[in-house]
């Protein structure tokens, strides 16, 4: 469930994509392709948790074999 101060700290799709380096409309797409990151719908917002962005960058990370 959702406290005041989560509500507060949700982002909008604009700022969400800024902070990931991405355009709305990708962000747009991946919703539409039900791709991460996560979101989360109050009536007709689409807002994005910090955690859940969080979330999606740590998934991002790529692990290279050690000895290279």
């Amino acid at each position: 469930m959702l406290d005041r101060n989560t509500v507060e700290m949700l982002l909008d799709e604009k700022e969400a994509a800024r902070r990931l380096g991405l355009s709305v409309a990708t962000m747009r797409r991946r919703r539409l392709l039900r791709q991460p990151p996560v979101w989360v719908k109050l009536g007709g917002r689409v807002l994005y948790r910090q955690q859940d962005l969080d979330a999606y960058i740590e998934s991002c990370v790529v692990h290279l074999p050690e000895g290279r």
